[in-house]
């Protein structure tokens, strides 16, 4: 059963306000730095951004931000209702530092890093902003396929054909009406089905719907490849409100966000027998150094552990030798974590 919008963890408009700050956040092509600060943790940044040195340049960055950090203590601000985290990007343009601020009523990992460009994993996996959905929806005789990356439909194509809906008197016999009636349905979903998987590329998630059966009939066209990705909407029709079209969409990303970190914990347990994996923190930093982890499975809620610093550090290094980052939001796993001092790793190889 699917939940309204009010009930999600994001707001479709507080999404799309994100969305839209990602997308300028992504142009920039040059070493960045990324502060993810809980509100009211300003003072604790500032010293965190302090004690650590760094080269010239991300100095010359980190004043800045430091000095924006001291303006948003009196004026936060913030995309939602409320904020809970500020995030901060800088960056040198033409010789000036640039900083672009956006302020969440999501509660986002702590996170304090320099990279070769921004640091947006968090907003991709707990925001759902990153993401390709394919939008289906149909009836017998019209279809819309829109394809929706974050809150931008970025592709749209749309079909119909004459239909006739009932049989009229004379002519063919009326069983013969149905069949031809029935093929021209078989091939003009074939049709849309070769288009989806046209226009499928990378999508994560095909989202199905439509008033009456043909949602249904033309789920059987997809191939097996396809089906993996699709799930069925409820209430949906051409006449959907956009607003509740991407509280539709925030609702399937969030679970299917679940169910890839629900999987990811599986084959972390399924590889501890190869020793592949690895949990101590010490342990990780060293296999990170040596670029031997694969993905580092992360609690949303680090900060909290007493080696939240060194976490931190870890974090930057995963992100500057290509490991994949993971964070975990899940009540169920946070607390699986925090066994672990927050921390798993999957290895890319043993490690002696």
């Amino acid at each position: 059963m699917e939940t309204t919008f009010e009930s999600l963890e994001i707001t479709p408009l507080e999404w799309i306000s994100i969305n839209q700050f990602l997308h300028e956040v992504k142009k920039i092509d040059s070493q960045c730095v990324s502060v993810y600060y809980p509100y009211g943790k300003g003072q604790d940044t500032i010293s965190l951004l302090q004690e650590t040195k760094r080269n010239e340049t991300f100095e010359k960055i980190e004043l800045k931000i430091e000095n924006k950090i001291t303006e948003l203590k009196k004026n936060p601000v913030s995309v939602g209702k409320f904020t809970k985290t500020l995030c901060i990007f800088g960056w040198i343009k033409n010789g000036k530092v640039v900083i672009k601020v956006i302020g969440t009523s999501k509660k986002l990992p702590y996170i304090y890093m320099a990279s070769k460009k921004p640091f947006i994993k968090p907003f991709n996996d707990i925001l759902k902003t990153n993401y390709d959905v394919l939008l289906v929806t149909l009836d017998q005789k019209s279809a819309k396929i829109q394809k929706f990356h974050g809150s931008q439909i970025i592709q749209e194509s749309k079909f119909g054909i004459d239909l006739q809906g009932r049989h009229k008197k004379g002519g063919q016999s009326q069983g013969r009406f149905l069949r031809a009636r029935q093929t021209k349905i078989h091939v003009f979903f074939k049709k849309i089905a070769n288009k989806v998987k046209e226009m499928d590329s990378n999508s994560s998630l095909i989202l199905l719907g439509g008033i009456g059966p043909a949602k249904t009939e033309f789920y059987d066209e997809l191939n097996s490849e396809l089906v993996k990705k699709c799930r069925f909407v409820e209430n949906l029709s051409f006449s959907t409100s956009m607003k509740d079209i991407n509280a539709k969409i925030i609702y399937h990303l969030y679970q299917h966000r679940q169910k890839h970190v629900v999987e990811l914990i599986e084959k972390y347990e399924e590889l501890v027998k190869n020793g592949l994996t690895a949990k101590r923190n010490d342990v990780i930093d060293k296999a990170l150094k040596m670029g031997a982890v694969d993905t580092l499975i992360v609690s949303a809620n680090y900060h909290t552990n007493s080696q939240f610093k060194k976490i931190m550090k870890m974090l930057e290094v995963a992100k500057n030798t290509s490991s994949k980052i993971e964070f975990a939001v899940s009540p169920k796993i946070i607390k699986k974590l925090d066994v672990d001092n927050s921390v798993l790793a999957i290895l890319r190889y043993k490690i002696k």
